[in-house]
């Protein structure tokens, strides 16, 4: 059976650090990403909920704010077909919430939430020519994946189980980035929906080390030195860590989110479709204890978006988390209030 226990190389990220910043969709924009850079990591930004004009702005901060490489991630779903009728049993279902906050259902206007790499996009982002580009969900079209990697960018494609990692690696994927169970954020599957295949970092990462050429990186539940060493050993070419970033000074990460991750008692994620219509991590509120965690009835990625972002602003408005997506993984060792790049410095150390 193949191997693939290559240490990190600079040649593979262009980084210092074998040490990636995971794109974490709606608590950062590019200044954490330029932080990390500068740091001797890879910074990353999401760009799935970013409109043309966003999107522009924010890679034109990356390259005006670093000389070093980074990451730009986008999914790679595909959208949805609008089901009326199932729009319609989830707000009712959401009903009571709605008449609590006096919120008239029938105003809430429809949304995809979540955008998907399309040629468009392609064209936009080209003339930057990001260093590396990942996906979320798969790859798109093989002649997109084709067209970023001839404008010289690394690709890489999360997997949540090792039969994605070796279609990852078929299909052209520079680097496979192994998700486990412990992750925050949305689980990257995309060859079955079946939760229960996803093992977690420890044991899904030798498991697809084993089955792939190309280099492995280690993604969730890692959020200090002992656990990058942990991940190295076990044959990870490197480290992805998202949730240690969502105190950073550069994170935007809002001022309700903030005070849950700060409070101890409330550190109890669970995998949730309540807020996008797909399964990811994040701390455990009232509508996820009340309705969910998971629910049928919720609509397909990314339509359940829209349904709950009306309850989401007034309890906001509120200083309430109880509708809020507070994505986050299961390890909140590394949380502290400083800039990324002294948290980088000190991550560091197990390099």
């Amino acid at each position: 059976m193949p191997t693939s226990s290559a240490p990190f190389a600079p040649f593979f990220l262009g980084t210092r650090l074998p040490l990636i910043q995971a794109p974490m969709a709606g608590v950062q924009d590019a200044r954490l990403a330029i932080a990390v850079s500068n740091a001797g990591g890879l910074g990353s930004l999401p760009a799935a909920m970013l409109a043309p004009d966003a999107l522009r702005k924010e890679l034109q901060a990356l390259r005006d704010g670093t000389d070093k490489p980074f990451n730009v991630n986008f999914f790679a779903h595909t959208p949805p077909s609008p089901d009326e009728a199932r729009e319609t049993r989830w707000r009712d279902r959401l009903g009571p919430y709605y008449a609590e906050f006096g919120i008239d259902a029938a105003q809430i206007p429809a949304g995809p939430g979540r955008q998907p790499f399309t040629a468009e996009i392609a064209d936009l982002v080209e003339p930057f020519k990001p260093p590396v580009v990942s996906f979320h969900f798969g790859l798109p079209a093989p002649e997109l994946v084709a067209r970023v990697k001839g404008w010289g960018s690394l690709v890489l494609g999360s997997a949540t189980t090792v039969e994605e990692a070796r279609w990852l690696e078929a299909h052209g994927v520079d680097g496979v980035i192994a998700q486990g169970w412990e992750a925050g954020g949305h689980r990257g599957h995309f060859l079955s929906d079946d939760l229960t295949r996803q093992p977690g970092t420890m044991a899904l990462l030798p498991q697809i080390v084993r089955a792939v050429q190309v280099p492995v990186i280690a993604a969730g539940g890692i959020a200090d030195a002992r656990g990058i060493r942990a991940a190295l050993a076990l044959g990870a070419s490197a480290v992805q860590l998202g949730t240690a970033f969502l105190l950073c000074e550069e994170a935007t990460t809002s001022a309700v989110h903030r005070a849950v991750l700060r409070d101890p008692a409330h550190h109890h994620t669970a995998v949730t479709n309540l807020f996008t219509g797909r399964p990811a991590r994040g701390i455990v509120n009232r509508v996820m204890r009340e309705v969910g965690p998971l629910n049928e009835a919720a609509p397909r990625f990314p339509l359940a978006t829209a349904s709950i972002a009306p309850l989401r602003a007034k309890a906001e408005a509120q200083g309430s988390g109880d509708f809020s997506p507070l994505w986050a993984g299961q390890n909140f060792a590394a949380l502290r209030e400083i800039g990324a790049a002294a948290l980088v410095t000190e991550l560091s150390a197990a390099f």
